[in-house]
């Protein structure tokens, strides 16, 4: 055993012999939602099937297995394009309100473009919303959640800016086709991510433009994003009365000296680098990038010799168009990490620009088949207490994703122990901090493909056998765990004991 690993199961273990001294309980909000997710990508399989078109995810690991952990990909996955049905009937089964998946754009359009669109993928998803529906669940759809058409990356992808009206054209389609049922909306899952699919090798296109391509690409999405809530705002929020935001992903970054005013500095630049970057223009009271940003980025610019800053500006006329262009704040959280101030990263580089380095913390719990995900539930309190500070008390927040990764063993105590923690301190922000906090989507329902790491690390609430042709999915014990939540709606006091161990964690 890995010595890393050994607090949280000591910890666990203390949870066993003090969990008959219960004496209070963390109980959630009336009206509070609970869900889990999964994404088209990486649980449809099916990647040929009916018409579906290539997306980028299905060029790059196809043509880089090497950059994927196992060398595998989503060509078959968890084959839920098949068995989507059992799917949704275990999220019934634990008691929980939500379903989140992903709508594949190649699946709906096979080039991505409006002129051809595929009816039978159409068919598909009208089918697993009717299905969530039939569940008595909320159908919450993901318009664009990774897989791009790869005709339209062949076109330049996110870093050409005619992929606004190529993503407008998609999302008509989409709210035409299901708006009527669906009534949450996320626009993009996680574009900082994506972004970096243009700013170097790991995630696709892999394009390795660094400094220039993921800031033309944000650019890009941000204003994809607005273009498609204002096309809802105008033709279709009166009739279908639904709710539309992305989800901004973020580890709560915390300086690895604390009586350091550099590594502060770095940990307030981190926030804003990573977080601010998408959720500045949309959610603060003034919009556009944060001014840390710019600054920084024009001044690197201008040192290597170009005449022009590597951030793209938006004119005041799209920082007021693009300014409030949320009705909820979609948050992705999963652990915490060190910063400092110092340089990594080639020249020009989006990880030169910041002048931050981030490490880790072996005194941290972790993963053990995904290093950088730490068990520090403190960090979504203290990020959920940001954003409410940052940008308005007015916000309401939904955590769109929240999961621990391991070996898709069945007696996953770890993961219920993670979640556990990560709930309470959830609450904490909700009773003590005045968070409005609205509700929390477990990543994720099923093991999944999960990009870089391939099948090697997983998610899931339902462990999947992927040796079997027939994919059979079984709950773990964090899916009991769940569904115990979900029914009681409390989580068990004894927790608090975890939790207030691990928040006081050397270095939070």
């Amino acid at each position: 055993m890995e010595p890393h690993m050994r607090l949280p199961l000591a910890i666990l273990y203390l949870v066993l012999i003090v969990s008959a001294q219960k004496n209070r309980t963390f109980t959630f909000p009336q009206g509070f939602l609970f869900g889990a997710g999964t994404s088209a990508y990486q649980t449809e399989g099916a990647h040929d099937v009916d018409g579906k078109g290539q997306s980028i995810w299905d060029t790059h690991t196809h043509e880089h297995p090497d950059r994927i952990a196992d060398g595998s990909n989503g060509d078959d996955a968890a084959k839920s394009y098949y068995k989507y049905k059992e799917d949704i009937e275990a999220v019934k089964e634990m008691g929980m309100q939500i379903y989140r998946f992903s709508i594949s754009w190649p699946r709906i359009m096979p080039l991505g473009l409006p002129n051809i669109i595929n009816q039978k993928g159409i068919d598909h998803y009208n089918s697993v919303i009717n299905e969530v529906l039939s569940n008595n669940l909320i159908p919450m759809a993901t318009i664009y959640h990774w897989d791009l058409p790869q005709h339209l990356q062949d076109l330049g992808g996110f870093a050409n800016d005619d992929i606004i009206i190529y993503y407008e054209a998609y999302a008509k389609v989409i709210f035409e086709n299901f708006g009527d049922r669906v009534k949450w909306w996320c626009t993009i899952n996680e574009p900082y991510y994506q972004a970096f699919g243009y700013e170097g090798t790991l995630f696709a296109p892999g394009l390795n433009s660094t400094g220039i391509g993921g800031y033309l690409a944000a650019h890009n999405m941000i204003k994809a994003h607005a273009r498609v809530y204002h096309l809802y705002e105008k033709q279709y929020r009166s009739k279908q009365k639904g709710r539309i935001s992305l989800n901004m992903p973020i580890d709560w970054p915390a300086p690895r000296d604390k009586t350091s005013t550099q590594d502060q500095e770095a940990a307030k630049i981190e926030l804003e680098f990573s977080l601010g970057w998408f959720a500045h223009p949309i959610y603060s009271k003034e919009g556009d990038y944060p001014q840390v940003m710019k600054d920084r980025i024009s001044n690197f610019s201008l040192a290597a010799g170009f005449p022009f800053s590597r951030l793209p500006s938006f004119t005041s006329a799209e920082v007021e168009y693009i300014r409030g262009t949320a009705d909820y704040f979609a948050l992705n959280q999963y652990g915490s990490k060190h910063v400092a101030k110092g340089e990594q990263g080639p020249d020009p580089s989006f990880d030169r620009d910041s002048g931050v380095v981030m490490t880790g913390n072996k005194k941290w719990p972790s993963s053990r088949t995904s290093k950088w995900e730490t068990i520090t539930p403190k960090g979504l309190r203290d990020i959920i207490a940001w954003i409410r500070k940052e940008y308005g008390e007015e916000w309401e927040i939904l955590i769109t994703e929240n999961g621990f990764a391991d070996g898709g063993q069945l007696n996953d105590t770890l993961r219920v122990g993670y979640l556990a923690t990560y709930m309470t301190d959830m609450l904490k922000a909700i009773y003590i901090d005045k968070c409005k906090v609205i509700g929390y989507i477990v990543w994720s329902l099923i093991d999944s493909f999960e990009w870089m790491s391939g099948y090697t690390s997983t998610f899931g609430l339902y462990q999947v056998d992927f040796k079997d042709p027939e994919r059979k999915r079984t709950p773990k014990q964090s899916a009991y765990f769940m569904a115990n939540i979900t029914k009681t709606r409390e989580i068990p006091s004894f927790y608090a004991i975890v939790t207030n161990k691990l928040d006081k964690l050397e270095g939070l």
